[in-house]
């Protein structure tokens, strides 16, 4: 019996000792080290998944660990290994999946949602799920390999190119990831977001930020790109504000690329994407190439993870620290520690 930090109903969370089945045939069991917590975990703190989320649930999926047992058959992973998982399951029958995209498969297993998460100290996963992290890499910043992963994937998503003109709206931690690698990409960024804690943080980074609150955005998209406007857009606020400025800044043949979930259906000035012949795409999740692109960012430091990590805290106060990014504040990413001394797991 191990300790996880467990959804019970809306804003209420415990940790409690909870069973972990041993790996089974093709599985692993993996002390996790520390995980993050992201937004669609507050979505699952708020209520808003209780129709795909059978409390009592185990969260988490942004993560780093030490496996600890390998079941029967697995191969090629050991005992001591840095890892960090792709939470994914996928069935390979579906057409989403038989057409190559099996991280948008339609009877996905999103793992840390619909299946218990990382968040506790030992953890049993299909040993396919696992990514290698070089030893080099402190397990605190590999914690951050999964938020990178989605950010590659929009990048490419978007087909962000050397010297394009890239605007990224609202820099959160995710929208800071997907300014950092476009920028690694070659493209010249704009970070726009109303938090002036989060502009400085960007800005640290040597992101160039706007405030659409103060700033004339029309005139600063003006200067920058001549009149003509950016080359792609990312909408990661969530909000209407957010979409109607995505939308605003993009130059002829422009691209949008949709990464926040909109929880309900917006106005979009689709003459706008008419008149300039605009391009949206939607962007999900990631694939193993993500995520091992994403691996190579953090190690190198590319992504600058100690900068992005705000603080670190035991799973006892876990609790409190979805009410912290609950709040907004000066956050941006909060790990929980679920290493445990006595049980020998991964520091």
């Amino acid at each position: 019996m191990t300790l996880a930090v467990r959804y019970l109903a809306a804003r209420t969370l415990d940790t409690a000792p909870a069973e972990n089945p041993p790996p089974g045939p093709g599985e692993v069991e993996i002390a996790p080290a520390y995980v993050g917590i992201c937004g669609t975990d507050l979505h699952i703190f708020h209520g808003d998944m209780d129709a795909r989320v059978a409390a009592p649930a185990v969260l988490g999926h942004e993560m780093s660990g030490r496996i600890v047992r390998v079941g029967p058959g697995v191969e090629n992973w050991s005992p001591g290994d840095a890892v960090t998982v792709m939470p994914l399951r996928w069935d390979d029958t579906c057409p989403a999946c038989r057409a190559g995209h099996q991280h948008v498969c339609q009877h996905l297993d999103f793992i840390g949602i619909d299946s218990p998460g990382a968040m506790q100290q030992r953890w049993t996963v299909p040993a396919t799920t696992l990514v290698r992290l070089p030893g080099s890499l402190p397990l605190d910043h590999a914690a951050l390999v999964e938020p990178t992963a989605v950010a590659v994937h929009d990048v490419g998503r978007a087909q962000v190119r050397a010297d394009e003109k890239a605007v990224v709206v609202g820099g959160g931690p995710v929208g800071i990831l997907i300014a950092l690698v476009a920028r690694a990409a070659g493209a010249e960024v704009r970070v726009v977001e109303l938090s002036a804690h989060r502009r400085r943080l960007a800005e640290k980074l040597g992101l160039t930020t706007w405030d659409p609150a103060a700033d004339d955005l029309a005139e600063l998209v003006g200067e920058w790109t001549g009149d003509a406007g950016a080359d792609v857009a990312f909408e990661v606020s969530g909000a209407q504000g957010g979409v109607d400025t995505a939308v605003d800044v993009l130059g002829v043949r422009g691209r949008l690329c949709l990464v926040a979930i909109h929880p309900r259906p917006r106005e979009v000035n689709l003459h706008r994407f008419f008149w300039r012949e605009l391009t949206l795409v939607g962007a999900r999740l990631y694939d193993r190439t993500d995520f091992e692109r994403a691996v190579t960012l953090v190690a190198e430091g590319t992504v600058p993870a100690e900068q992005l990590i705000s603080k670190v805290v035991p799973m006892a106060q876990a609790p409190d620290a979805f009410e912290a990014l609950e709040g907004g504040g000066d956050v941006m990413k909060i790990l929980v520690d679920c290493t445990d001394d006595s049980q020998g797991a991964a520091q």
